[in-house]
């Protein structure tokens, strides 16, 4: 890691969250080997001035919803403003400008059925300057959601990250704990203004739970914990790339000979610079996200890993220029 804003405990401190971004300082301080009071001090700076977040994201393939990568293409002086609009959209994530400034790229999760055709068949069409939309479903997940790319720096051992993990179906003051998914993943009408809070703050406190609910301190806490249990939903951390020292990033529309497609899929997830990988349905039949340390880095990958990768037909890169909204809220400009 070459970074001008984070230092080898800090990596270890986000590493940890992302392994349960629930954790009380106490236990990841005990894990790192520093005091709670140092934990809790680069936590708060590192939201203040890195722009991190610990927020809940409901799992898309999981609960068995739809999830769509956009190509809005646009005229040039009219992207940021569609792209800022979008960004208000509760389903919408990692929102990007790209080609010049001339193509919006998003993800969209609907949270109810239909959501999606109000997007792509109502509010997109008829925005004006808009030229294009193409629009990619996802079919398949290879990395990315709950694995973070974050782990790819082996910043933790693999003790330090038990030591990490609550013991499934834990419910404490320490906040549940991650294990393997169990029961099925589907969400209640009810738990909506509890998931309002955690995609606000995944580290909200039960008492600011128990307020956004109505429910008592026990009831809140069964349910989360039956939520993360059942992987509906996750906690993921937020962060720019550009903090570690990853200030590139680009999206690869890659066609695969379709008998490759599941190993080329597993392939690219296990690359360093990958930190999202699904197939799709479209022109391309895999969409994967990079992030490197330059321009040359990024030369360097699609020329070398990915360019001999055996079963991969085509490869379109689209590089941002920059971000519009990572998560759930905007980036600030």
């Amino acid at each position: 890691m070459e970074s001008d804003v984070l230092d080898v405990l800090d990596l270890r401190l986000l590493s940890a969250l992302e392994v349960d971004g629930r954790a009380p300082f106490s236990r990841i301080g005990t894990v790192l080997g520093v005091s709670d009071q140092t934990v809790a001090r680069r936590y708060r700076r590192l939201v203040a001035t890195g722009g991190v977040r610990v927020v809940a994201l409901r799992d898309a393939y999981r609960l068995g919803q739809d999830q769509w990568m956009l190509r809005v293409r646009c005229a040039p002086d009219s992207a940021l403003a569609i792209g800022e609009a979008l960004a208000k959209r509760p389903d919408t994530f990692w929102i990007g400008l790209a080609s010049g400034g001339t193509e919006v790229i998003l993800l969209t999760r609907p949270h109810r059925p239909g959501d999606h055709d109000d997007l792509l068949l109502g509010k997109l069409p008829r925005t004006p300057r808009v030229l294009e939309i193409r629009a990619h479903q996802l079919l398949h997940r290879f990395y990315g959601g709950v694995d973070g790319w974050l782990r790819k720096f082996g910043a933790l051992t693999e003790d330090e990250i038990a030591a990490l993990r609550a013991d499934p179906g834990c419910v404490s003051d320490s906040g549940p704990g991650s294990g393997p998914p169990s029961g099925p993943a589907r969400l209640e009408p009810d738990d909506e203004p509890l998931l309002a809070v955690l995609e606000r703050d995944g580290r909200a406190t039960y008492p600011e739970l128990q307020r956004a609910t109505g429910r008592s301190d026990s009831s809140v806490k069964r349910r989360l914990t039956a939520l993360l249990a059942s992987g509906a939903i996750y906690l993921d951390v937020e962060y720019p790339p550009r903090i570690f020292g990853y200030p590139v990033s680009a999206l690869l529309w890659i066609t695969a000979v379709p008998a490759a497609l599941s190993a080329v899929g597993r392939a690219l997830a296990a690359h360093g610079p990958i930190a999202h990988v699904s197939a799709t349905a479209g022109s391309s039949n895999l969409v994967a996200s990079v992030v490197a340390r330059s321009t040359a880095d990024l030369y360097d990958y699609l020329s070398g890993p990915l360019g001999r990768l055996e079963g991969v037909q085509h490869v379109e890169t689209t590089p941002f220029l920059r971000r519009v909204k990572h998560l759930t809220y905007p980036v600030a400009r």
